[in-house]
């Protein structure tokens, strides 16, 4: 059975998020529930203590002179097989742009389809929403200056530094910084692309692609390397930021229309 995609209407092949006026309002609610996320976070610490404990196993301190030192470590960190499925999804969101980025180029060198525009401004809205989202906010921006020690970073989980809140730039990390986490902001980019894959493969991918997004951060957390708050709320930023980009990309394409 051959599916001819320009045979489709619009709303069979898209979900409504992609419409104009719902990424706006998508926009706000996402932007306010982050927001509520972090107040969470900060207001009750003890959650990001309680689920990185979940994955501490104490150990004894060796040569130690301090009585009340904490020893230990994050099991999951050391496991061969986890850490192979790690390095793979790092790379994963890169490799996904690149392919996008092809993809967008083809979209340039055929002009004639509105479907074809649709998607070239829907692929911009990927590679900018990943850009802006992951790369520069988060990776060059708070992850550089936010000060927030790592769990394996703190003297509650055998590190030298204090625990500080979720949103706290007091830390003392000086560099590649716990909050928020590069990586689920990276999964969370790649959760957003399930809104710009068409019908019929949409369904298919669906499932997949948010398992592998939502692994991403676990992964992160089981590890040690970031607090449930930094896995959560850097999910949630490309969320926000690919909302903002597909709310303003429709402004801007109906403000043409209406001059034209």
């Amino acid at each position: 059975m051959i599916i001819d995609f320009n045979s489709l209407n619009r709303e069979d092949r898209f979900p409504e998020i992609l419409r104009p006026r719902t990424a706006g309002d998508a926009f706000i609610a996402l932007f306010c529930l982050w927001w509520a996320l972090l107040g969470l976070f900060s207001l009750f610490p003890q959650i990001d203590l309680g689920v990185a404990n979940m994955f501490f196993q104490p150990q004894q301190c060796l040569g130690s002179t301090k009585p009340d030192q904490i020893c230990g470590i994050f099991p999951y960190s050391g496991d061969r097989h986890m850490q192979l499925l790690r390095d793979v999804f790092f790379q994963l969101p890169y490799v996904v742009a690149f392919v996008l980025l092809w993809m967008l180029l083809r979209c340039w060198q055929d002009h004639g389809a509105t479907f074809n525009a649709l998607r070239a401004r829907n692929l911009k809205v990927a590679l900018g929403s990943l850009l802006l989202g992951p790369v520069l906010i988060v990776n060059l921006w708070l992850k550089a200056f936010s000060g927030r020690p790592r769990p394996r970073q703190t003297d509650l989980f055998g590190g030298a530094f204090d625990f500080v809140h979720a949103g706290s730039f007091a830390g003392k990390c000086v560099s590649n910084c716990s909050f928020i986490s590069g990586e689920a902001a990276a999964a969370g980019w790649l959760f957003c692309l399930i809104l710009i894959i068409p019908q019929p493969f949409r369904s298919a991918a669906a499932l997949p692609i948010a398992a592998v997004s939502l692994l991403i951060p676990a992964l992160r957390v089981a590890f040690g390397g970031h607090y449930l708050s930094d896995a959560v709320l850097g999910w949630l930023s490309s969320l926000v930021i690919f909302a903002a980009l597909l709310a303003l990309s429709q402004t801007t394409h109906d403000r043409r229309i209406s001059e034209n």
